[in-house]
Formats: C-alpha cells, sequence, structure tokens
C-alpha cells in the first residue's frame, strides 16, 4: 500500500495542472461568457433591490418555511403568479478573486488528496500508466463534474451551462489521471 504522504507531489502537480487549465478555459476560451444573462432592466431592478440591503445569502422566492405551507392557495397563487427565482446575493463592491482563487486551489488539492487516497488502495506502486490513470481520473472526475447535475436538477440552471462546466470538470480530470500516472511511485 502506497502511502497519501509519498504522492505529496501528484497531488501538488495535478492542482497547479488544474488551476493553469481551469485560467486559460476562462481568461482565454471564455466560453462560460454566455452561462449568465443579464436582467431586462437590470439598473432598474438594482436600485429597487438596494434599499432592502439584503444581506449575501441564497433566496428561493416564493419561499415557504415547510411542506405544509406549500400546499396553501395563497402560496399556489404567488407561485402562478411569478416570479420565481432563486437568488443568490454576493458581498457588495468587487469580488475577491484572490480569495477565490485560494480556494479554488484548495479545492483541486483536496480532489487530488481524495483521488489520491482512492488510487494508492487500488492500485500497486508497480502499476501501470493507465491503471493509475483510470482510478485517479475517475476520481477526479467524480469531484470536479458529477455535482454539476444537481445545479439544474434542482436549481434550475441552464443545462447548457451544467454540461460546460462538466466538460471543465472532465478536463481537470485528465489533467489529474495524467499528473498521477507520470508520478506514480513505480515510475
Amino acid at each position: 500500500m502506497i502511502s497519501i504522504a509519498s504522492l505529496w507531489l501528484p497531488i501538488l502537480l495535478s492542482s497547479v495542472g488544474v488551476f493553469i487549465v481551469s485560467s486559460i478555459i476562462h481568461m482565454v476560451l471564455k466560453y462560460h461568457q454566455s452561462d449568465w444573462s443579464k436582467l431586462p432592466a437590470e439598473d432598474e431592478i438594482m436600485h429597487f433591490l438596494q434599499k432592502f440591503d439584503i444581506p449575501p445569502g441564497n433566496y428561493f422566492m416564493p419561499h415557504c418555511d415547510d411542506l405544509k405551507g406549500t400546499q396553501e392557495q395563497a402560496y399556489q397563487d404567488k407561485l402562478a403568479k411569478g416570479p420565481v427565482a432563486l437568488l443568490e446575493v454576493g458581498e457588495k463592491g468587487p469580488p475577491n478573486m484572490g480569495k477565490s482563487l485560494g480556494l479554488w486551489f484548495l479545492y483541486s488539492v483536496l480532489i487530488s488528496v481524495f483521488a489520491a487516497y482512492l488510487t494508492s488502495r487500488a492500485v500497486s506502486a508497480d502499476a501501470h500508466y493507465l491503471e493509475v490513470f483510470r482510478y485517479a481520473g475517475t476520481t477526479a472526475f467524480g469531484g470536479y463534474a458529477l455535482a454539476h447535475l444537481q445545479e439544474s436538477i434542482w436549481y434550475k440552471r441552464n443545462w447548457s451551462t451544467t454540461l460546460k462546466n462538466m466538460f471543465d470538470g472532465f478536463l481537470y480530470a485528465l489533467v489529474t489521471a495524467g499528473v498521477f500516472g507520470w508520478l506514480w511511485p513505480a515510475a
């Protein structure tokens, strides 16, 4: 059995590789620019909402506190009249990209740690590149891609956005798998 500590190099290098690929996707290829649409009358809506000073958080409108309340006619009328919205409110001001990029890198490290753990338990130290690639890649794909499905299933995210995010996850999994296969202890 291979220790996780002995896999520190593929863990870190795969995380760096994913960070670089994600930067290329978002800063060069830019196919995610169509993921979000502008609201009609955005300025007026923003001005209207500013007076409520909504704290950062996740909101559903119309909201109901429990399942029983969803059966009441008043709630059903609100749903029928609309709009029905899921709203994510962030902090005021420009986004803190440094914090977000740091958290993204730590997330990549976490996925690589899971890939290292599962792969180290599934294959031997003298495993061939493709065997390591298969286990590390499958684990990384699960971490980077599969959770996006529930965003469309439950939170009404456009399926095109979900599929693009899953494609990104596939690319990240390929990078992770390739680095693990390349730097596996027997290699």
